[in-house]
């Protein structure tokens, strides 16, 4: 944009790029592989199955055909890819605002006035008055927020490959504590890669703290991120456990014993110690020679038992 219509801000104030250029030019490049690729071997492959039917000339028209239709549509899709892609981020909101108009529309064309009035204040004031619906609504909305917020994190500071392309952001869900996203990552970008960014990532989703793992044992490029919004642990947690109990259970008898939780060395009388020395340890002697056995002693009556033994 021309300096004369740039704004207080600096940026023009005129077309919004919604698509970079180079990666427009990325992709035509690969649509056109793509389609080249694809047409020759499709027509070898249709050409080769009409053969046995037709004649050669004709099955080999017929194969260039198939092949065209079938590459231009495959280098359709990968040239209109930057465009799909910028429609999936989008989605939950276009379709959220098409039902809203189209539901309007219909409910105009078959009510009346006060009918339409009393739907609205019921679609509205239900989740208004309803706490879990309430819950339920705030953080589907932080969810759709928190995709956007990492798309604008890989754009911004993330992105490291040379086309530009960005990561596919699949869905997200809320949890106890924030929301969690799956990614799939392209070439040029790594776990690591976020790890080393976690810090900036809380910062761009408005959150406390952000964490990123691996979502896939077989596949690097597949990863999870949960975003941080609040602790539960600093609020009270209600347990189901009670409404276990009978009424009819007798209640159980503890005992209420103070147990002491600190010890005041002058309550302690003062008693004799006597201090008991330790056995010192003897060195085992060396084995010694037996003594030789002395001769067994004569008999009372004066006979030999010598020959007893």
């Amino acid at each position: 944009m021309p300096s004369s219509n740039r704004g207080m801000s600096g940026r023009g104030n005129g077309t919004i790029t919604v698509i970079q250029e180079p990666v427009m030019r990325a992709y035509r490049r690969k649509a056109k592989i793509v389609f080249y690729v694809t047409w020759v071997i499709t027509a070898v492959l249709a050409a080769t199955v009409a053969a046995s039917r037709w004649h050669p000339i004709i099955a080999l028209l017929a194969g260039l055909a198939c092949g065209y239709i079938l590459g231009a549509a495959a280098g359709g899709i990968v040239a209109a890819w930057p465009v799909l892609r910028a429609i999936w981020w989008w989605t939950p909101e276009t379709v959220i605002t098409g039902s809203l108009v189209f539901g309007w529309i219909e409910l105009a064309d078959h009510t009346t006035l006060p009918i339409r009035l009393t739907a609205t204040a019921a679609i509205v004031g239900v989740p208004a008055a309803i706490r879990p619906v309430r819950t339920r609504l705030h953080q589907a909305c932080w969810c759709l927020v928190t995709r956007h917020r990492i798309r604008t994190c890989f754009s911004e500071f993330i992105i490291t490959n040379h086309t530009g392309s960005l990561p596919l952001i699949l869905w997200a869900r809320p949890t106890p504590v924030g929301e969690r996203v799956w990614i799939w990552l392209r070439p040029g970008l790594s776990l690591d890669d976020l790890h080393d960014r976690l810090d900036k990532i809380a910062v761009a989703c408005w959150a406390t703290a952000a964490l990123a793992e691996a979502a896939s044992r077989s596949n690097a490029a597949f990863v999870r991120l949960d975003i941080k919004r609040r602790d539960v642990l600093t609020r009270p947690i209600t347990s189901h456990l009670l409404d276990m109990i009978k009424s009819s259970t007798p209640a159980t008898e503890r005992d209420t014993t103070e147990i002491p939780t600190a010890l005041d060395l002058p309550q302690v009388p003062a008693t004799e110690v006597i201090p008991v020395r330790p056995t010192p340890l003897k060195r085992p002697d060396h084995p010694r020679t037996p003594a030789p056995a002395s001769p067994p002693a004569p008999a009372a009556d004066g006979s030999d038992i010598a020959d007893w033994i």
